[in-house]
């Protein structure tokens, strides 16, 4: 790809340019540097995808309608076993 854009004597150039740069001994820091960077942002991608994933609903909770809320319009948010057994 490189190769395409600078011709093989570019690149030539080009890595001769980065060893003045940053000397012979920082490329492998750099390289391992870079890698690094990407493993960490491949992960983020993936922890982004989990969260994105919707969780499953809780079940809803219905209000219970009886004689004694039809009469007084006041609705309870107890469970029909519940509302049963105080009757």
């Amino acid at each position: 790809m490189l190769a395409d854009v600078f011709g093989v004597d570019g690149i030539i150039v080009l890595v001769v340019v980065v060893v003045l740069l940053f000397g012979g001994a920082a490329i492998p820091k750099l390289a391992r540097n870079l890698g690094s960077a990407k493993n960490e942002f491949e992960k983020g991608l993936e922890d982004g995808k989990k969260a994105s994933v919707p969780a499953p609903a809780a079940p809803a909770v219905l209000p219970v309608v009886d004689a004694s809320t039809q009469a007084t319009g006041v609705v309870s948010s107890a469970p029909a076993a519940e509302h049963i057994q105080r009757s």
